[in-house]
């Protein structure tokens, strides 16, 4: 019933600006949610995957940024997401920048983004994801919040902004993001750097207590800035990195557009795979890392497997493939683990590389 509606109401929704589409989309969310449910989206138990200490149902979940005041968590849940992660959200409520602020490149399967971190605010996601907490419609799966810096505040009182939201949402959301690496808030990536990196993480990663902490990366780092970057997340403790965040650059016919913003789809993939690689090595097995960047196949899903993630996260994707995106790839993947006889067989040979893949 889902995949029919989304064909029936994809060409209106693109016909629309891709932000209102987004608005129209998201006053729709209850409903999606009952449909969903009566489908039945939940993963196989076969897929369930353990990252920092949290149970993913299936190893595809929402990235930040499709929902960034946690109005739909029970909504992607339904859909058969194996964990969700709402935000960014900033320590103060904020406009974003102007619109229009998000085009889409349907050629390629992609968005450009300068969206500016738009949202409610730290304290009214807290707000929420509390309703939830006590009505006991809290998901299975686990919910992130994505925390990033409120651009009115300067760039030397971060810290304070960020732990902010974090004290905000502590106790709310299964495990946080510090996000530094959206190319839309400017002055954001300086953050990226080792020392204010060691000050912001050392700061946050105490106060967020039992509550894991993941440090989300840009693919536009150099390959040994990315890998300092890596070690000063592992050195103030934590518990996994999320690898990549948008890109500044334009690869493939995307150029085209000359909209400025982060570019997400299929064709950041191939430079997220190759920061990926430089990731999982400053890693080395002691944090997991989870993929996103350009993610639409099961087959994707795969090669960040077999290259040593724990899981990965999906946005763009689900603009273009509709909101069944997780539950197919789970079912397609559920599929290859049955046929391989598990998901060491199906893992086992892991490549060093990925070659590029080709923009659609």
């Amino acid at each position: 019933m889902l995949e029919l509606l989304y064909r029936f109401a994809r060409p209106l929704l693109f016909s629309l600006d891709p932000e209102t589409a987004h608005e129209l989309v998201f006053r729709g969310m209850g409903a999606v949610r009952l449909l969903a449910a009566l489908s039945d989206l939940q993963p196989d138990p076969v897929l369930a995957r353990t990252v920092a200490g949290l149970r993913w149902a299936g190893p595809v979940g929402l990235a930040a940024g499709l929902d960034k005041n946690g109005v739909g968590v029970r909504t992607w849940e339904a859909l058969g997401f194996g964990a969700i992660e709402v935000g960014t959200v900033t320590g103060q409520a904020q406009l974003g920048n102007p619109r229009p602020r998000l085009f889409r490149l349907v050629e390629e399967h992609a968005l450009i983004n300068r969206m500016g971190f738009n949202n409610a605010g730290a304290v009214a996601l807290a707000a929420r994801l509390n309703r939830l907490r006590e009505a006991g419609a809290w998901p299975k799966v686990p919910v992130g919040a994505n925390l990033g810096k409120t651009k009115a505040v300067p760039l030397e009182d971060a810290v304070e902004d960020y732990l902010n939201s974090l004290k905000a949402l502590r106790g709310k959301a299964d495990y946080f993001v510090v996000n530094v690496s959206s190319p839309n808030t400017p002055g954001l990536r300086e953050l990226q750097e080792k020392e204010p990196l060691s000050r912001l993480l050392a700061a946050l990663v105490p106060e967020a207590r039992a509550t894991p902490v993941f440090l989300k990366l840009a693919p536009d780092l150099e390959e040994e800035a990315l890998a300092e970057a890596v070690n000063v997340a592992v050195d103030t403790g934590c518990a996994g990195i999320i690898a990549t965040n948008t890109t500044l650059t334009r690869p493939g016919e995307t150029g085209r557009l000359q909209q400025a913003g982060g570019l997400s789809g299929p064709p950041l993939a191939p430079l997220a795979r190759s920061k990926l690689i430089t990731t999982l090595a400053a890693a080395r097995g002691r944090v997991p890392v989870v993929a996103v960047g350009g993610i639409t196949t099961a087959e994707d899903v795969i090669d960040r497997m077999r290259l040593g993630c724990t899981a990965v996260q999906v946005y763009t994707g689900i603009i273009y493939e509709g909101p069944l995106l997780a539950a197919r790839l789970h079912r397609e993947l559920a599929d290859r683990v049955q046929r391989a006889g598990g998901w060491e067989p199906l893992l086992r040979d892991r490549p060093t590389s990925i070659p590029p893949r080709p923009v659609r």
